[in-house]
């Protein structure tokens, strides 16, 4: 009899684009796990083809605990059709991860939350994250800010806020009034990158609560900080490698 963990990863393993599939799904997962849901909204995506443009993304209105590797669909930022299919996304997530794919191939991945401390953080008059710790340092001159929130994000007003994530070095957009988008290189980086920006808006948002000054770092120390943590071997990849093993042993049906 073949284990769970070894039938899943044959079923996977069978789908087009498998590795993509599970990793993505082992992120919902994660992000449940997290608490850095909503209900059934906020969306992932990771591209599959060479310019970025056709991309898997969460169902419409599928809450992030159950999605399974399976369940993805496959969407092309080009196509008009898209919001006529009978599995069509959700209507936000269409507008931003689409506008995101057309615009910006060097995001293959993206992660849009509306986690608590980041969002917090997205509502205050300065939105900035100053590096006041080793996490803060992490995203020195890394993000970008979008002031300008509209409404909700279908197309025209997706395609403004995406816009700011077209500097190649902004791996985070802070979206003021509504949330965040993470995006990387692969959903490990992503990954990784979510978990610690949601840590470092918490350590800011809690440092506040005392009421007193911040002790915040220069910035040589936290360029150079955050230079030596992008450099540094192999952290994302194993990071989220462990990540996907707790998964292996305690929800083994995401890969499926």
């Amino acid at each position: 009899m073949q284990s769970a963990r070894s039938t899943s990863s044959m079923a996977v393993s069978s789908a087009p684009h498998h590795r993509e599939r599970a990793d993505l799904a082992a992120a919902f997962r994660w992000a449940a796990r997290l608490n850095f849901h909503e209900g059934v909204a906020n969306h992932f995506s990771v591209a599959v083809n060479e310019d970025g443009t056709q991309f898997l993304m969460n169902p419409n209105q599928s809450h992030f605990s159950r999605i399974k590797a399976s369940d993805l669909i496959l969407v092309d930022a080009n196509d008009p059709e898209t919001m006529t299919r009978p599995d069509a996304p959700d209507p936000t997530a269409w507008g931003l991860h689409g506008a995101l794919h057309r615009q910006c191939s060097h995001a293959r991945v993206a992660l849009h939350v509306h986690s608590i401390h980041a969002t917090i953080l997205s509502t205050l008059q300065d939105p900035r994250l100053p590096p006041i710790d080793q996490n803060c340092a992490m995203f020195f001159n890394r993000y970008a800010i979008d002031t300008e929130y509209g409404g909700l994000a279908f197309e025209e007003e997706a395609e403004r806020s995406c816009r700011q994530l077209s500097d190649p070095n902004k791996k985070v957009l802070i979206m003021c009034q509504h949330g965040v988008m993470v995006i990387g290189e692969d959903v490990a980086d992503a990954f990784n990158r979510l978990f610690y920006f949601e840590r470092a808006a918490e350590t800011y948002i809690k440092a506040l609560w005392t009421g007193q000054p911040l002790n915040v770092l220069s910035d040589e120390v936290a360029e150079k900080t955050a230079m030596e943590l992008e450099d540094y071997p192999g952290q994302a990849e194993r990071h989220f490698a462990e990540l996907k093993a707790i998964l292996d042993r305690e929800e083994p049906d995401y890969a499926q």
